[in-house]
């Protein structure tokens, strides 16, 4: 067993062509080679991986290694056989593999040739697998991501709760335990289970300085996303989703966008999975988009941006993601889209659990309300949460977020945290943050009925300002220290000695504004877009004035040219050709080709007058709905089939059907019903209620074509004839 500082750096160089260690990589190192237990929690891009490889290839025998996800194995295993001639020199040992690999697995490894065999958790409970470990040579356990021990940790696995037995059932060396994230509470349950409170503790700092954190009001998500991606062409990026259906449409929407994409989630095949990753480590793809529930297991360096779509379920989770940018220490921008919606959702899958666990799910994502709505330094929100302190005017990367630099307004906020302060302090009970928002709003919730909080001298005595404001005092006043949260009691507050100098003591305290997010639409992918930004109400005047002149002289009504949500969408993405222009939802290329040209010369004048930023002449492409249900629709209306039997055909009444063609006929696409509406309405009525739609009809809205006719056609037919007249007159 090597030993010597010279021979650890000898070996470093030869294995990994490093000359020197990281942080404190060798001191981890030392300590694991002299068979003591080892803890280590270093951020993800720290070389924590580094600190159980290097020890394993030079040390006798095997070292386990327990890591939660295939993907993630796969990847170290690939990487170390890197290092070595010999492939041997790792395996996995998991669900995966067939009978013909475990035999060549457990061939290398009682032959002396694997160094480092990655097991998952539940690999160790089949006794066939105890049997064959507890017969050969082992160096060391190590447990990679050993925050899932812990039920306060982001990615819980009871299955890791069981680690210590298991080991102890096959031998008894040294463990090193791993983790890129881990507050005090999860620190503590990760050494109590694995039994090794004896263990040396490295800990390095989680101050990531070069990556960049940024929340938005999740609105026009979408659009912002394919806006934030083409202004980074090239560069690799990840987007975390909540759901498989969101990474399918999010992935599909990118492409749609010239974005190289791929989906990433459990939901695809293993080969599929693998081929994806292998694309997305060898640039064959720029962005991979990925449920938060299915971890990546990549280890890429040059990762440019991180994007959550939607918010994890806590700050562990959200550390972890957003620490998969700039490993190789440069640029990494976190952005993520913030909506209370998302909070509702993940907490609607903490029913059914057990009280507990609900507890701490709650307390959780809290603290990712707490972060996303919070209006300081974020690396110092962040790094106290983990159990460390940060300067934010003169730290390592203190103005690397968008609080920082964009500040909200101050104000002095001394009396209102004397208040905070002393509300705490007069209730003997424990509550969170939520009870003494109440209390102090004069907000009668059943839990301040309970707890008689209606007769405390404190109820109602803030209502001048409201919760969003007091919950915000209490954020900043528990990253102060004048308050702590109890994690054993899910999130109470206590004051601290520097809480009760404060009260004996009011000094000045600069209260910053929160950020007001209740402006959020949580949009869903949009289909046939209806535009989204800001409606440019001038530029709407000017196209409307514009389509009624052009309307005059060819003696058509103005919404056979372009209906009124045509145009606002025109307002918000401002076409400037005729191919941007059949882009806009109820246009297509033949209506852009027969009307479009007056509007976008309008369109471009105006943007040039004005100095209009169009984002790099931002349009963003929508996904086409239902596309094969619209050919099969074109192609039964070709074949001159009843429209009832092709409703049938795909499961629709006539009306919902109707609503179809009137979609198909609004984007721009001619449709021939003349062999139903001959069917159903004489020549002469046809003629009439065409003439209607042509010369008298200042709308195109049903309901006003109805009264006109004193109900003598129905809804259905009056319709029918309209798709008629703008098939022929639009189209």
């Amino acid at each position: 067993m090597v030993s010597t500082d010279i021979d650890l750096k000898s070996a470093l160089n030869k294995f990994f062509g490093f000359d020197s260690f990281k942080g404190e990589q060798e001191a981890v190192i030392q300590n694991l080679l002299a068979k003591n237990n080892t803890f280590v929690i270093m951020p993800t891009g720290g070389g924590k991986s580094l600190c159980y490889q290097l020890p394993a290839l030079i040390s006798e025998g095997t070292a386990i290694v327990v890591s939660p996800l295939i993907a993630l194995m796969k990847n170290q295993v690939d990487a170390i056989r890197q290092v070595s001639d010999v492939d041997g020199v790792a395996h996995f040992l998991n669900s995966s593999l067939n009978k013909g690999e475990v035999n060549k697995v457990k061939s290398d490894v009682t032959n002396g040739i694997t160094k480092l065999l990655y097991v998952a958790p539940e690999s160790l409970t089949k006794k066939e697998n105890i049997d064959f470990l507890t017969n050969i040579t082992i160096s060391f356990f190590a447990i990679d991501e050993a925050h899932c021990i812990s039920e306060w940790g982001h990615d819980f696995r009871p299955e890791y709760r069981r680690l210590k037995p298991m080991i102890k059932a096959i031998d008894d060396v040294p463990i090193i335990a791993l983790t890129a994230t881990a507050t005090p509470k999860v620190q503590s349950d990760i050494q109590k289970n694995l039994g090794m409170t004896d263990a040396i503790v490295f800990k390095a700092s989680f101050n990531r300085t070069n990556l960049f954190y940024e929340v938005r009001p999740k609105k026009n998500v979408q659009k912002e996303i394919i806006r934030f991606i083409k202004n980074r062409i090239g560069k690799s990026g990840i987007i975390y989703c909540l759901s498989r259906k969101k990474v399918e449409e999010i992935a599909q929407l990118l492409q749609v966008n010239g974005i190289s994409s791929l989906p990433y989630h459990a939901g695809l095949d293993a080969n599929t999975r693998a081929k994806h990753q292998d694309m997305f480590l060898m640039e064959e793809a720029d962005v991979i988009v990925a449920t938060i529930a299915f971890g990546m297991g990549i280890d890429k360096p040059d990762v440019r941006f991180v994007i959550h779509h939607d918010i994890p379920k806590s700050l562990e989770s959200y550390y972890q993601e957003t620490g998969r940018a700039g490993r190789d220490g440069g640029e990494g921008h976190c952005l993520a889209f913030y909506s209370y919606k998302d909070i509702e959702k993940l907490e609607n899958f903490l029913h059914g659990k057990p009280i507990a666990e609900q507890e701490v799910g709650q307390q959780l994502l809290q603290e990712v309300v707490a972060y996303c709505e919070t209006s300081i330094n974020r690396r110092k929100f962040l790094l106290h949460y983990f159990g460390e302190e940060f300067d934010e005017i003169n730290g390592p990367g203190a103005k690397m977020c968008d609080n920082s630099t964009n500040p909200k307004e101050l104000t002095e906020g001394k009396d209102n945290v004397a208040l905070a302060l002393a509300c705490v302090k007069s209730v003997k009970a424990k509550h969170k943050a939520k009870y003494f928002v109440d209390l102090l709003t004069g907000n009668k919730t059943a839990e301040i009925k309970t707890y008689q909080g209606i007769n405390s001298p404190y109820f109602g005595k803030g209502d001048e300002y409201d919760n969003h404001f007091w919950h915000a005092v209490y954020r900043q006043i528990v990253v102060a220290g004048l308050i702590k949260k109890e994690v054993e009691s899910y999130g109470t507050l206590l004051v601290t000695n520097e809480g009760q100098k404060f009260i004996d003591t009011p000094s000045s305290f600069m209260l910053i504004k929160e950020h007001d997010f209740s402006d959020t639409d949580d949009d869903d992918i949009i289909l046939n877009q209806k535009g989204g930004g800001a409606l440019d109400e001038k530029l709407f005047n000017m196209l409307k004035d514009l389509r009624k002149s052009i309307a005059s002289k060819k003696k058509i009504p103005p919404f056979v040219i372009f209906q009124d949500p045509s145009l606002e969408e025109m307002t918000v993405h401002y076409p400037i050709s005729i191919e941007e222009l059949h882009k806009i939802s109820g246009v297509g290329s033949g209506k852009a080709m027969r009307y479009g040209k007056p509007f976008i010369e309008l369109i471009d004048n105006y943007v040039k007058e004005n100095n209009i930023d169009r984002v790099q002449d931002f349009v963003m492409k929508s996904i086409v709905n239902k596309s094969g249900q619209k050919v099969n629709i074109i192609t039964n209306i070709d074949r001159k089939l009843p429209l009832e039997d092709i409703a049938k055909s795909q499961g629709k009444n006539l009306g919902d059907l109707i609503v179809e063609i009137e979609n198909i006929v609004a984007s721009g696409t001619k449709i021939n019903i003349d062999y139903h509406l001959n069917n159903i309405l004489d020549e002469d009525t046809q003629q009439e209620i065409y003439d209607y739609f042509l010369e008298d009809a200042e709308t195109d809205d049903i309901s006003t074509a109805y009264d006109e006719f004193d109900g003598d056609y129905s809804e259905e037919e009056l319709r029918l004839m309209k798709i008629k007249f703008m098939s022929e007159m639009a189209n």
